[in-house]
Protein backbone atom coordinates (compact mmCIF):
# COMPACT_ATOMS: atom_id res chain seq x y z
CA UNK A 1 0.00 0.00 0.00
CA UNK A 2 2.83 2.02 1.17
CA UNK A 3 4.28 2.05 -3.02
CA UNK A 4 0.66 3.01 -4.62
CA UNK A 5 0.49 6.28 -1.80
CA UNK A 6 4.18 6.97 -3.02
CA UNK A 7 3.39 6.53 -6.99
CA UNK A 8 0.38 8.12 -6.32
CA UNK A 9 1.85 11.21 -4.66
CA UNK A 10 4.49 10.96 -7.81
CA UNK A 11 1.48 11.61 -10.59
CA UNK A 12 0.09 14.34 -8.56
CA UNK A 13 3.25 16.04 -8.57
CA UNK A 14 3.71 16.03 -12.17
CA UNK A 15 0.22 16.79 -12.62
CA UNK A 16 0.43 19.81 -10.30
CA UNK A 17 3.53 20.65 -12.36
CA UNK A 18 1.27 21.03 -15.34
CA UNK A 19 -1.38 23.05 -13.73
CA UNK A 20 1.36 25.79 -12.48
CA UNK A 21 2.70 25.01 -16.42
CA UNK A 22 -0.65 27.05 -17.33
CA UNK A 23 -0.95 29.64 -14.72
CA UNK A 24 2.68 30.76 -15.35
CA UNK A 25 3.31 34.08 -16.78
CA UNK A 26 6.44 35.90 -18.04
CA UNK A 27 7.81 37.81 -20.98
CA UNK A 28 9.49 36.74 -24.06
CA UNK A 29 13.08 36.11 -23.13
CA UNK A 30 12.41 34.12 -19.59
CA UNK A 31 12.22 30.28 -20.06
CA UNK A 32 8.50 29.45 -19.86
CA UNK A 33 7.48 26.14 -18.36
CA UNK A 34 6.69 23.27 -20.66
CA UNK A 35 3.23 21.44 -20.26
CA UNK A 36 3.28 17.98 -19.55
CA UNK A 37 2.46 15.84 -22.36
CA UNK A 38 0.50 12.77 -22.57
CA UNK A 39 3.21 10.72 -25.23
CA UNK A 40 0.89 7.14 -24.26
CA UNK A 41 -1.18 5.11 -21.70
CA UNK A 42 -1.06 1.50 -22.42
CA UNK A 43 -3.22 -1.01 -20.75
CA UNK A 44 -2.04 -5.01 -21.24
CA UNK A 45 -4.00 -7.56 -19.65
CA UNK A 46 -3.23 -11.26 -20.17
CA UNK A 47 -4.80 -15.02 -18.91
CA UNK A 48 -2.30 -17.98 -18.80
CA UNK A 49 -2.56 -21.21 -17.64
CA UNK A 50 -0.53 -24.44 -17.58
CA UNK A 51 -1.02 -28.51 -16.74
CA UNK A 52 1.92 -30.69 -16.32
CA UNK A 53 2.92 -33.73 -14.23
CA UNK A 54 6.59 -32.62 -12.61
CA UNK A 55 5.71 -30.22 -9.90
CA UNK A 56 8.75 -29.43 -8.12
CA UNK A 57 6.50 -29.22 -4.40
CA UNK A 58 5.85 -32.92 -4.64
CA UNK A 59 9.27 -33.58 -5.78
CA UNK A 60 9.05 -33.35 -9.43
CA UNK A 61 5.60 -35.77 -9.44
CA UNK A 62 2.22 -34.47 -9.66
CA UNK A 63 0.24 -31.61 -11.01
CA UNK A 64 1.83 -27.78 -12.32
CA UNK A 65 -1.74 -26.72 -12.17
CA UNK A 66 -1.82 -22.65 -12.78
CA UNK A 67 -3.78 -19.85 -13.44
CA UNK A 68 -2.55 -16.28 -13.73
CA UNK A 69 -4.31 -13.26 -14.68
CA UNK A 70 -1.92 -10.07 -14.98
CA UNK A 71 -2.45 -6.48 -15.78
CA UNK A 72 -0.76 -3.89 -16.57
CA UNK A 73 -0.92 -0.12 -16.82
CA UNK A 74 1.50 2.13 -18.55
CA UNK A 75 1.73 5.69 -18.17
CA UNK A 76 4.23 8.29 -20.38
CA UNK A 77 4.37 11.85 -20.13
CA UNK A 78 7.28 14.25 -21.14
CA UNK A 79 8.00 17.94 -21.34
CA UNK A 80 10.74 19.75 -22.42
CA UNK A 81 12.78 21.39 -20.19
CA UNK A 82 15.28 25.07 -20.45
CA UNK A 83 17.80 23.01 -22.33
CA UNK A 84 15.10 21.94 -24.82
CA UNK A 85 16.35 18.34 -23.43
CA UNK A 86 13.59 15.73 -23.49
CA UNK A 87 12.14 14.56 -20.50
CA UNK A 88 10.00 11.65 -19.79
CA UNK A 89 8.42 10.19 -16.38
CA UNK A 90 6.72 6.61 -16.49
CA UNK A 91 4.40 5.15 -13.97
CA UNK A 92 3.93 1.49 -14.27
CA UNK A 93 1.35 -0.75 -12.03
CA UNK A 94 0.98 -4.48 -12.38
CA UNK A 95 -0.95 -6.69 -11.06
CA UNK A 96 -1.06 -10.43 -10.87
CA UNK A 97 -4.12 -13.07 -9.56
CA UNK A 98 -2.60 -16.66 -9.44
CA UNK A 99 -3.91 -19.84 -8.36
CA UNK A 100 -1.54 -22.59 -7.88
CA UNK A 101 -2.58 -26.71 -7.39
CA UNK A 102 0.62 -27.70 -6.58
CA UNK A 103 0.94 -25.07 -3.60
CA UNK A 104 -1.81 -26.77 -1.76
CA UNK A 105 0.74 -29.40 -1.02
CA UNK A 106 2.99 -27.66 0.86
CA UNK A 107 0.32 -26.90 3.51
CA UNK A 108 -3.32 -26.40 2.73
CA UNK A 109 -3.94 -25.03 6.29
CA UNK A 110 -1.77 -21.99 5.35
CA UNK A 111 -0.73 -21.06 1.78
CA UNK A 112 -4.07 -21.18 0.00
CA UNK A 113 -6.16 -19.70 3.35
CA UNK A 114 -5.90 -15.85 2.97
CA UNK A 115 -6.53 -14.56 -0.85
CA UNK A 116 -4.01 -11.73 -0.46
CA UNK A 117 -1.29 -14.88 -0.53
CA UNK A 118 -2.27 -14.76 -4.20
CA UNK A 119 -1.53 -11.69 -5.51
CA UNK A 120 1.42 -10.00 -6.72
CA UNK A 121 1.90 -6.28 -6.81
CA UNK A 122 4.91 -4.47 -9.19
CA UNK A 123 4.75 -0.82 -9.62
CA UNK A 124 7.63 1.24 -10.84
CA UNK A 125 8.88 4.48 -12.13
CA UNK A 126 11.33 5.60 -14.85
CA UNK A 127 12.71 8.47 -15.99
CA UNK A 128 14.68 10.02 -19.02
CA UNK A 129 16.36 12.98 -20.04
CA UNK A 130 17.30 12.79 -24.42
CA UNK A 131 19.67 15.44 -25.52
CA UNK A 132 18.82 15.15 -29.34
CA UNK A 133 21.54 17.75 -30.46
CA UNK A 134 24.33 15.32 -28.79
CA UNK A 135 22.66 12.18 -29.74
CA UNK A 136 22.97 11.10 -25.81
CA UNK A 137 19.54 9.46 -23.49
CA UNK A 138 20.23 9.16 -19.75
CA UNK A 139 17.33 7.50 -18.09
CA UNK A 140 17.11 5.37 -14.54
CA UNK A 141 14.43 4.01 -12.15
CA UNK A 142 12.79 2.34 -9.74
CA UNK A 143 10.74 -0.86 -8.57
CA UNK A 144 9.34 -2.71 -6.49
CA UNK A 145 7.10 -6.11 -6.15
CA UNK A 146 5.23 -7.43 -3.10
CA UNK A 147 3.79 -11.12 -2.81
CA UNK A 148 2.88 -13.00 0.55
CA UNK A 149 6.56 -14.67 0.99
CA UNK A 150 8.69 -12.33 -1.08
CA UNK A 151 9.59 -8.37 -1.42
CA UNK A 152 11.55 -6.89 -3.94
CA UNK A 153 12.93 -3.21 -4.50
CA UNK A 154 14.80 -2.65 -7.74
CA UNK A 155 16.88 -0.34 -9.58
CA UNK A 156 18.13 0.75 -12.49
CA UNK A 157 20.43 3.27 -15.05
CA UNK A 158 20.98 3.31 -18.23
CA UNK A 159 22.86 5.49 -21.09
CA UNK A 160 22.01 5.62 -24.78
CA UNK A 161 24.28 7.24 -27.15
CA UNK A 162 23.24 8.10 -30.94
CA UNK A 163 25.49 8.24 -34.21
CA UNK A 164 25.15 11.64 -35.49
CA UNK A 165 23.08 9.75 -38.70
CA UNK A 166 20.87 7.83 -36.40
CA UNK A 167 22.01 4.19 -37.69
CA UNK A 168 23.52 3.17 -34.85
CA UNK A 169 23.00 3.16 -31.58
CA UNK A 170 24.78 2.06 -28.18
CA UNK A 171 22.90 1.28 -24.79
CA UNK A 172 24.35 0.17 -21.58
CA UNK A 173 22.22 -0.20 -18.58
CA UNK A 174 22.88 -1.35 -15.10
CA UNK A 175 20.42 -2.76 -12.63
CA UNK A 176 20.10 -4.20 -9.17
CA UNK A 177 17.31 -5.80 -7.10
CA UNK A 178 17.27 -6.20 -3.39
CA UNK A 179 15.03 -9.03 -2.29
CA UNK A 180 13.45 -10.28 0.71
CA UNK A 181 11.95 -14.14 0.77
CA UNK A 182 10.19 -15.59 3.91
CA UNK A 183 11.04 -18.91 4.20
CA UNK A 184 7.97 -21.71 4.17
CA UNK A 185 9.21 -25.03 4.30
CA UNK A 186 7.09 -28.20 3.80
CA UNK A 187 4.29 -29.38 6.24
CA UNK A 188 6.59 -32.60 7.46
CA UNK A 189 10.17 -31.09 7.58
CA UNK A 190 8.88 -27.59 10.15
CA UNK A 191 9.93 -29.95 13.26
CA UNK A 192 13.06 -30.95 12.19
CA UNK A 193 14.15 -28.18 9.47
CA UNK A 194 17.89 -27.18 8.73
CA UNK A 195 19.57 -24.86 10.88
CA UNK A 196 20.14 -22.39 8.12
CA UNK A 197 16.45 -22.55 7.31
CA UNK A 198 13.75 -22.21 10.05
CA UNK A 199 9.89 -21.82 8.97
CA UNK A 200 9.19 -18.27 8.92
CA UNK A 201 13.13 -16.84 8.32
CA UNK A 202 13.65 -14.30 6.32
CA UNK A 203 16.45 -15.04 3.55
CA UNK A 204 18.09 -12.20 1.21
CA UNK A 205 18.96 -12.12 -2.08
CA UNK A 206 21.00 -9.72 -4.58
CA UNK A 207 20.61 -10.13 -8.49
CA UNK A 208 22.87 -7.69 -10.47
CA UNK A 209 22.30 -7.02 -14.10
CA UNK A 210 24.84 -5.48 -16.77
CA UNK A 211 23.19 -5.36 -20.06
CA UNK A 212 24.74 -3.91 -23.36
CA UNK A 213 23.05 -3.52 -26.80
CA UNK A 214 24.28 -2.48 -30.08
CA UNK A 215 22.00 -1.67 -32.61
CA UNK A 216 22.52 -0.91 -36.80
CA UNK A 217 20.61 -0.08 -39.44
CA UNK A 218 22.60 -1.32 -42.50
CA UNK A 219 19.91 -0.45 -44.92
CA UNK A 220 16.25 0.58 -45.78
CA UNK A 221 15.30 -2.74 -45.22
CA UNK A 222 17.65 -4.50 -42.49
CA UNK A 223 18.33 -3.98 -39.09
CA UNK A 224 20.23 -5.75 -36.86
CA UNK A 225 21.18 -5.53 -32.64
CA UNK A 226 23.70 -7.47 -30.37
CA UNK A 227 23.14 -8.13 -27.41
CA UNK A 228 24.58 -8.90 -23.85
CA UNK A 229 23.51 -9.22 -20.19
CA UNK A 230 25.69 -10.15 -17.90
CA UNK A 231 24.05 -11.62 -14.07
CA UNK A 232 25.43 -12.14 -10.78
CA UNK A 233 23.21 -13.50 -7.47
CA UNK A 234 23.90 -14.12 -4.43
CA UNK A 235 21.18 -14.89 -1.54
CA UNK A 236 19.12 -17.62 -1.26
CA UNK A 237 17.98 -19.21 -4.62
CA UNK A 238 16.60 -22.54 -3.89
CA UNK A 239 12.74 -22.79 -3.21
CA UNK A 240 12.21 -23.89 -0.05
CA UNK A 241 8.80 -25.22 0.22
CA UNK A 242 10.41 -27.67 -2.92
CA UNK A 243 10.87 -31.06 -2.08
CA UNK A 244 13.59 -33.59 -3.14
CA UNK A 245 13.13 -37.18 -2.19
CA UNK A 246 16.55 -39.32 -1.98
CA UNK A 247 17.33 -42.85 -3.31
CA UNK A 248 16.48 -44.14 0.43
CA UNK A 249 13.14 -42.44 0.46
CA UNK A 250 14.15 -39.87 2.62
CA UNK A 251 12.98 -36.25 2.04
CA UNK A 252 14.33 -33.04 2.43
CA UNK A 253 13.91 -29.27 1.21
CA UNK A 254 15.83 -27.98 -1.89
CA UNK A 255 19.23 -26.70 -1.63
CA UNK A 256 21.16 -24.66 -3.87
CA UNK A 257 24.20 -22.59 -4.39
CA UNK A 258 24.29 -19.26 -2.89
CA UNK A 259 26.02 -17.86 -6.00
CA UNK A 260 25.03 -17.31 -9.40
CA UNK A 261 26.71 -16.42 -12.68
CA UNK A 262 24.60 -16.01 -15.92
CA UNK A 263 25.72 -14.58 -19.24
CA UNK A 264 23.27 -14.90 -22.38
CA UNK A 265 24.35 -13.34 -26.08
CA UNK A 266 21.79 -12.52 -28.54
CA UNK A 267 21.08 -11.42 -31.84
CA UNK A 268 18.25 -9.55 -33.18
CA UNK A 269 17.31 -8.91 -36.97
CA UNK A 270 14.42 -7.28 -38.57
CA UNK A 271 14.06 -7.37 -42.84
CA UNK A 272 11.48 -5.48 -44.51
CA UNK A 273 10.16 -7.29 -47.24
CA UNK A 274 8.84 -4.79 -49.75
CA UNK A 275 5.72 -2.62 -48.68
CA UNK A 276 3.89 -5.30 -46.32
CA UNK A 277 5.93 -7.93 -44.86
CA UNK A 278 8.37 -7.32 -41.75
CA UNK A 279 10.71 -10.51 -40.67
CA UNK A 280 12.13 -10.79 -37.57
CA UNK A 281 14.18 -13.33 -36.26
CA UNK A 282 16.10 -13.77 -32.74
CA UNK A 283 18.94 -16.02 -31.66
CA UNK A 284 20.16 -16.15 -27.85
CA UNK A 285 22.87 -18.39 -26.69
CA UNK A 286 23.06 -18.76 -22.56
CA UNK A 287 25.21 -20.34 -20.12
CA UNK A 288 25.77 -20.36 -15.82
CA UNK A 289 27.98 -21.53 -13.46
CA UNK A 290 25.09 -24.26 -12.83
CA UNK A 291 25.75 -25.64 -15.61
CA UNK A 292 22.99 -24.94 -17.79
CA UNK A 293 23.64 -23.84 -21.11
CA UNK A 294 20.66 -23.13 -23.60
CA UNK A 295 19.52 -22.15 -27.38
CA UNK A 296 16.77 -19.96 -28.19
CA UNK A 297 15.42 -19.39 -31.81
CA UNK A 298 12.88 -17.32 -32.60
CA UNK A 299 11.07 -16.18 -35.97
CA UNK A 300 8.17 -13.53 -36.32
CA UNK A 301 6.55 -12.68 -39.76
CA UNK A 302 4.44 -9.42 -39.73
CA UNK A 303 2.27 -9.31 -42.58
CA UNK A 304 0.48 -6.12 -43.46
CA UNK A 305 -2.86 -6.60 -44.35
CA UNK A 306 -4.61 -3.07 -44.82
CA UNK A 307 -3.26 0.29 -44.09
CA UNK A 308 -4.85 -0.12 -40.49
CA UNK A 309 -4.22 -3.85 -39.43
CA UNK A 310 -1.88 -6.35 -39.67
CA UNK A 311 -1.33 -10.27 -38.58
CA UNK A 312 2.29 -11.91 -37.14
CA UNK A 313 2.48 -15.60 -36.36
CA UNK A 314 5.32 -15.77 -33.82
CA UNK A 315 7.57 -18.76 -33.65
CA UNK A 316 10.00 -19.58 -30.29
CA UNK A 317 12.39 -22.79 -30.08
CA UNK A 318 14.27 -23.44 -26.81
CA UNK A 319 16.22 -26.00 -25.39
CA UNK A 320 19.00 -26.74 -22.62
CA UNK A 321 21.04 -29.14 -20.73
CA UNK A 322 20.22 -30.23 -16.99
CA UNK A 323 21.85 -28.21 -14.19
CA UNK A 324 24.54 -30.29 -12.36
CA UNK A 325 22.34 -29.92 -9.21
CA UNK A 326 19.17 -31.66 -10.89
CA UNK A 327 17.67 -35.12 -11.23
CA UNK A 328 14.79 -36.67 -10.82
CA UNK A 329 12.69 -38.36 -7.82
CA UNK A 330 14.46 -41.20 -5.87
CA UNK A 331 17.95 -40.40 -7.70
CA UNK A 332 19.90 -38.51 -5.21
CA UNK A 333 22.01 -39.45 -2.80
CA UNK A 334 21.71 -38.11 0.99
CA UNK A 335 25.88 -37.57 0.49
CA UNK A 336 25.24 -34.70 -1.97
CA UNK A 337 25.79 -30.89 -0.95
CA UNK A 338 23.27 -29.67 -3.47
CA UNK A 339 20.01 -30.98 -4.90
CA UNK A 340 16.67 -30.04 -6.87
CA UNK A 341 13.86 -32.12 -8.37
CA UNK A 342 12.51 -28.79 -10.38
CA UNK A 343 12.20 -29.76 -13.71
CA UNK A 344 12.95 -26.36 -15.06
CA UNK A 345 16.55 -26.69 -13.96
CA UNK A 346 16.29 -30.36 -15.98
CA UNK A 347 17.20 -30.97 -19.44
CA UNK A 348 14.24 -29.89 -22.09
CA UNK A 349 13.27 -28.58 -25.39
CA UNK A 350 10.23 -26.35 -26.20
CA UNK A 351 8.19 -25.01 -28.43
CA UNK A 352 6.14 -22.14 -28.82
CA UNK A 353 4.16 -20.48 -31.41
CA UNK A 354 1.01 -18.11 -31.61
CA UNK A 355 -1.22 -15.57 -33.44
CA UNK A 356 -1.39 -11.75 -33.11
CA UNK A 357 -3.73 -9.45 -34.62
CA UNK A 358 -3.12 -5.83 -34.95
CA UNK A 359 -5.39 -2.82 -35.78
CA UNK A 360 -4.30 1.12 -35.46
CA UNK A 361 -5.49 4.12 -36.07
CA UNK A 362 -3.48 7.12 -35.04
CA UNK A 363 -4.98 10.04 -37.30
CA UNK A 364 -9.18 9.30 -36.52
CA UNK A 365 -8.61 6.73 -33.19
CA UNK A 366 -10.20 3.41 -33.07
CA UNK A 367 -13.87 3.29 -33.44
CA UNK A 368 -14.03 6.90 -33.15
CA UNK A 369 -12.26 7.42 -30.28
CA UNK A 370 -9.76 9.95 -30.77
CA UNK A 371 -6.83 9.15 -28.66
CA UNK A 372 -7.28 5.40 -29.06
CA UNK A 373 -4.55 4.16 -31.19
CA UNK A 374 -4.03 1.15 -31.61
CA UNK A 375 -5.39 -2.63 -29.84
CA UNK A 376 -3.78 -5.94 -30.49
CA UNK A 377 -4.33 -9.33 -29.41
CA UNK A 378 -2.50 -12.25 -29.29
CA UNK A 379 -2.81 -16.29 -28.51
CA UNK A 380 0.55 -18.19 -28.00
CA UNK A 381 0.55 -22.00 -26.97
CA UNK A 382 3.98 -23.44 -25.50
CA UNK A 383 4.73 -27.25 -25.10
CA UNK A 384 7.68 -29.07 -23.08
CA UNK A 385 8.73 -32.51 -24.49
CA UNK A 386 8.44 -32.78 -20.59
CA UNK A 387 4.74 -32.69 -20.92
CA UNK A 388 4.36 -29.38 -19.57
CA UNK A 389 1.91 -27.27 -21.68
CA UNK A 390 0.73 -23.74 -21.59
CA UNK A 391 -1.87 -21.32 -23.39
CA UNK A 392 -1.83 -17.68 -22.80
CA UNK A 393 -3.83 -15.05 -24.27
CA UNK A 394 -3.00 -11.26 -24.25
CA UNK A 395 -4.87 -7.95 -25.15
CA UNK A 396 -2.99 -4.44 -25.47
CA UNK A 397 -4.50 -1.31 -25.70
CA UNK A 398 -2.80 1.70 -26.64
CA UNK A 399 -4.13 5.39 -26.26
CA UNK A 400 -1.94 8.33 -27.69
Amino acid sequence: MKKRIISAAFLAFLLSNTVKAQDTKSDSTAYKKQKLKIEEVNFISSYYSQEGNNSAVTGGVGTEKLTDIATTLDIKVSRYNKNQHKQTFGFELGVDSYSSASSDNIDPSTVTGASYQDVRVYPSLNYSVQNEEKGQIFSTGISASAEFDYFSLGGNVGFTKLSKDKNRELSVKAMAFFDTWKVILPIELRNNPDPNYKQGDTKPRTSYNLGLTFSQIVNKNFQMAFLVDAGYQQGLLATKFNRVYFDNASVKSENLPDTRFKLPIGMRTSYFLGDNIILRGFYRYYFDNWDIKSHTFSFEPTIKLSAFSSLSIPYRYYMQNSAKYFKPIFQHQTAEEFFTSDYDLSAFSSNMIGLGYKITDSNKGLFKAKHFNSLELRYGYYHRNNGLASHILTLAMKFK
